[in-house]
């Protein structure tokens, strides 16, 4: 079956970095797009971004902008999510995903994801 492990997050300060990974199984990796959803207690999910099958497209949300930046390694199956100038705002679980279709462009929409991780927690400290 399909499995998405992230890792990668923890405490740190406004200002800090981070770097999140997720290890993809179950799947023929470098057919999927791949994307970061994050969810902060009493909110909605969202998207933070996402990347297509062969790696050449992203997309980032508004909100990360500059700071965050998406890549994946298919002969590794891993997806990366390297996180910049972190903001107390920042504070959530992340979440990475795998699209439903195959040879896909990158979405914003949660809908277009099928298989989730369980998550990893980030906590930015102000």
């Amino acid at each position: 079956q399909v499995q998405l492990v992230e890792s990668g997050g923890g405490l740190v300060q406004a200002g800090g970095s981070l770097r999140l990974s997720c290890a993809a199984s179950g799947l023929t990796f470098s057919a999927y797009a791949m994307g970061w959803f994050r969810q902060a207690p009493g909110k909605e999910r969202e998207f933070v971004a996402a990347i297509s099958w062969s790696g050449e497209s992203t997309s980032t949300a508004d909100s990360v902008k500059g700071r965050f930046t998406i890549s994946r390694d298919n002969a590794e199956h891993t997806v990366n999510l390297q996180m910049n100038s972190l903001k107390p705002e920042d504070t959530a679980v992340y979440y990475c995903a795998a699209d439903r279709r195959k040879f896909r462009g990158v979405s914003n929409f949660a809908s277009a994801y099928e298989y989730w991780g369980q998550g990893t927690q980030v906590t930015v400290s102000s």
